[in-house]
């Protein structure tokens, strides 16, 4: 008998320890929650000069003698300069997120120039938004949101025009167009539904 009563004194030592453990090891982790979660987290502040990334782009491509030729520019950013420029003009006229605002402490943020090119070269190139900020002075994060923010001015100022189905007059006339330049059936043999294929 005194076999079975040490060994019920075993288990209950045993499960009162085993407890007293579960419940140091739950409030601890608890703690570490809360402390988190308390904790005010801070942005570390890079300064990146972006009045000089904007007279850099300035410089670059939009001066009277740029750096670079409007061939060059037309390859970079995959269209020509005055119709980047009527993209610009309109987005930073009529969205409020690409108009140039004073901060609190009254200095500039980025350029409207600044966040469509970055939004435009991170579509025609497809690269991460990381990936211009040490030419046009702006951070990921803020990359990403010129991102989405240019899509979403996109398709609400020229969604009605150019992102609709092409009508029978815009098929005509780029069929037209093809015709003069010695690309016919152009339309059919872009997505090769036209084609008649064969079949073993």
């Amino acid at each position: 008998m005194s076999f079975s009563l040490d060994d019920a004194a075993d288990k209950l030592i045993e499960d009162t320890f085993d407890q007293h453990v579960d419940n140091f090891i739950d409030q601890q982790v608890d703690n570490f929650i809360d402390q988190q979660i308390n904790k005010p987290k801070r942005r570390a502040y890079i300064e990146r000069h972006r009045e000089q990334g904007h007279q850099d782009l300035w410089k670059d491509y939009f001066s009277e003698n740029p750096t670079y030729p409007p061939e060059i520019f037309r390859r970079r950013f995959r269209m020509t300069k005055p119709l980047f420029l009527s993209i610009v003009d309109r987005l930073s006229n009529e969205v409020p997120y690409f108009r140039q605002r004073p901060n609190a402490h009254g200095r500039y943020g980025l350029s409207a120039l600044q966040k469509c090119n970055a939004a435009i070269r991170m579509l025609a190139y497809g690269q991460s938004g990381d990936t211009y900020d040490e030419n046009l002075r702006l951070g990921e994060s803020t990359a990403l949101l010129c991102l989405e923010k240019f899509n979403e001015a996109i398709i609400q100022l020229f969604g009605d025009e150019y992102l609709r189905k092409p009508t029978p007059a815009d098929l005509q006339r780029l069929l037209d167009i093809r015709e003069v330049h010695g690309f016919p059936g152009m339309i059919g043999s872009i997505d090769c539904m036209h084609w008649e294929w064969k079949t073993a």
